[in-house]
Parts: C-alpha cells; sequence; structure tokens
C-alpha cells in the first residue's frame, strides 16, 4: 500500500518537480498550527488506510504519509484530523443549533467534551467557525463556505470559492490573496486520471497546511 502511495505520488507530483525539489519533507513543519516558509503541494487520497474505515490518506512529493483521516464516515457529528503517527491535529465538530445552514467547529488537538456554540462544558475554545454558504438573491455563486475567528460569524477571515465537486477551490483570506488550493489531478503520462478520488492541496507560504486540510475535510462534508 505505501509503495503504492510514494509511486502515485511521485506521478501525480511530476509536473511539479522543479518547484518541490527544494522542499525538504519534515513530519515536524506539519504539525498543528506550523505555518511553512516554502509552498506545499500535497496528494490528497479520499480512502483511509485502515480497513473498514471511511478517511483520507495525505501524502507528500516524496510518499511520505503526513495526514489521515479513519474516522470518517456519512455525515458525523466530528472529524478528527491526524499527522502520520496518529496524533491528533485538528478536530471538527458539527454545530447542533436550529439553523439548516451546516456549520463546523474547528479545535486544535483533541477537543474535550462535545459542545456547541450555547454551551459552557467546552475544554477548549474553537480556533474557528466554518459555515456552508447558502446561495440567496445577488449572492455570489462561487462561494462555498466563510471561515471566522473563534465561535465568531461576524467578520469572516477566510472565504472559499470554487466548485467542491470539480475539485477547484480557492481559499482566500481577508485582501483576496490564496492562501491554499485545491486542484483535480491527472497523470502526465500515460493518460491515466485518478478522478474525484485524488486530487491536489497547495498550501501557499506562511499557512498552515494542516488547517488547510481541516478545511478540506469540511468542504467534502459540505458539499458532497
Amino acid at each position: 500500500m505505501i509503495r503504492f502511495l510514494k509511486s502515485m505520488s511521485r506521478t501525480v507530483h511530476e509536473e511539479h518537480h522543479d518547484q518541490l525539489v527544494k522542499h525538504k519533507t519534515d513530519h515536524d513543519q506539519y504539525h498543528e498550527g506550523s505555518a511553512c516558509p516554502s509552498s506545499v503541494s500535497l496528494t490528497v487520497w479520499r480512502k483511509s488506510l485502515v480497513i473498514s474505515c471511511n478517511g483520507f490518506t495525505v501524502i507528500d512529493s516524496g510518499g511520505n504519509l503526513v495526514y489521515r483521516v479513519d474516522n470518517y464516515s456519512g455525515r458525523p457529528e466530528e472529524i478528527t484530523l491526524m499527522d502520520g503517527s496518529g496524533i491528533p491535529i485538528y478536530t471538527m465538530r458539527r454545530c447542533k443549533t436550529l439553523t439548516l445552514v451546516d456549520s463546523w467547529f474547528v479545535y486544535e488537538g483533541e477537543a474535550g467534551d462535545h459542545h456547541c456554540r450555547t454551551s459552557s462544558k467546552s475544554s477548549k475554545k474553537p480556533i474557528c467557525s466554518v459555515r456552508k454558504h447558502v446561495n440567496i438573491l445577488h449572492s455570489n455563486p462561487n462561494v462555498l463556505a466563510h471561515v471566522f475567528r473563534g465561535s465568531s460569524d461576524k467578520g469572516y477571515a477566510y472565504v472559499i470559492e470554487g466548485s467542491y465537486a470539480r475539485r477547484s477551490c480557492k481559499v482566500l483570506d481577508e485582501s483576496r490573496k490564496v492562501v491554499a488550493e485545491i486542484k483535480r489531478k491527472e497523470a502526465s503520462k500515460g493518460g491515466v486520471s485518478f478522478g474525484h478520488e485524488v486530487f491536489v492541496l497547495v498550501v501557499q507560504p506562511g499557512s498552515d497546511p494542516g488547517f488547510a486540510m481541516a478545511l478540506v475535510l469540511l468542504l467534502d462534508q459540505m458539499c458532497s
């Protein structure tokens, strides 16, 4: 399985080789809260390495396992993003409110007690909330979701635009600068298509790849 992942990663990233050869992979740089000094291109495989589990497997250009999700099933109330060794990086919890809009809280590491916005029993405060955008009259049809700081829903920090179904999305900050991008990828040789199950996540310098991957997981929930 790992041999397949390495082979797939080299094929998927072949077009980016000149850019990525300068990037030395180190698990520590993918750890929670770490911002990379150079751009990072990761292969995202919508499949868990654990038998009978749904999830995600994320590898770098050298075929190294950097992120994994093994508890993803249907419409879960909680999703945990782990590093390659199984240590929790981010926990995402669906917010149960009286709204029809799909909303999630994002926590660093393990989140502790279950809660939502109105609960005071949390052992941790969310670092952000992510809300699916509902298209209404005069709204931007390209907007998929907004990312707010903490548990607030005022003044978003990031906006996600594009089409997740086509694996073509961008995460933009308040100044409209692209901080991360999801791209559909096909092998450059042999005409092999990986379809929608394998795609590329490109994270720009100064941004946290782990947080970008957490947003991918929420997009998968909101848009699939």
